[in-house]
């Protein structure tokens, strides 16, 4: 992977502007947020945001050599080889239209940028690369914190909330650390989930769950946008999470810090 050079040979064949953006596996939001507040800002009407990530390439640089053989320990997260990508357009965009079966044509209910949280990095102390989920939750809850506060909702707010690859252990500590902070309980089991423990079946064995830039950005452009454009879900906060790790700094004794973007999204 080598931070954003993947991105970098595609886009020299593209021609267009391009922006690599690195967050780890927070890039999707963070694409997000910058392309929408260029578009909002009148500097382009038209932005792709996407991010991806693939399981060989990212356990071979940032957890183990696969040809070793090792075992994972029961924290151990799988990096999931997806993708998303979306178009984030001027509002005066013409809508995309649709048609069923019977040949009936509608427009498809479009999604609003309605807001964004940039978040900053916090260091919980973890140092072990396999206890990922473990070092971003603290970024997590700080990042909907301070969007909660900015924006003067409650976590009901929103129909869904969802971050981005904590896996189950991660998304455990942020459940703790939302009750710690006074939220109810019942009312964060209600609209609280993480795609790091959504994206694959416990079935499957992968231990704490999913992760990667393509966690989040999969099921967000996947999952949560068909549920907005169905209107299952009307406000939406997605919080990209990431680890900001090197190949070098785990060997060198130094933590992992994390980080998580919020974008608020809602549907016509």
């Amino acid at each position: 992977l080598n931070q954003p050079m993947s991105s970098s040979f595609m886009a020299r064949d593209m021609h267009i502007p391009f922006l690599g953006m690195y967050g780890a596996c927070s890039t999707m939001t963070e694409s997000m947020i910058l392309g929408s507040v260029l578009v909002d800002g009148g500097y382009s009407d038209n932005v792709i945001a996407g991010a991806s990530s693939h399981y060989c390439t990212a356990e071979r640089q940032f957890r183990m050599p696969l040809e070793h053989g090792n075992q994972r320990p029961p924290s151990a997260q799988w990096t999931a080889t997806a993708a998303g990508a979306v178009l984030i357009a001027s509002a005066d965009s013409d809508g995309r239209m649709s048609s069923d079966e019977n040949g009936r044509v509608s427009r498809i209910r479009r999604i609003r940028v309605e807001s964004g949280t940039i978040g900053k990095v916090i260091d919980a102390g973890v140092k072990d690369a396999n206890q990922m989920g473990s070092a971003m939750a603290p970024a997590a809850v700080d990042t909907l914190l301070n969007h909660l506060q900015d924006t003067g909702r409650t976590l009901d707010h929103y129909d869904a909330v969802f971050t981005g690859d904590l896996g189950f252990i991660g998304k455990s500590i942020v459940e703790d650390l939302l009750v710690d902070a006074g939220f109810d309980k019942a009312v964060i089991g209600s609209v609280y989930d993480d795609c790091g423990a959504m994206i694959y079946e416990k079935e499957q064995d992968v231990h704490s769950g999913g992760s990667g830039c393509g966690c989040s950005a999969s099921l967000f452009a996947g999952y949560v946008c068909g549920k907005l454009r169905k209107g299952d879900f009307r406000k939406v906060l997605i919080m990209s999470t990431g680890a900001l790790l090197s190949t070098i700094s785990p060997f060198q004794g130094e933590s992992i810090p994390g980080i998580a973007h919020a974008v608020s999204l809602e549907a016509e």
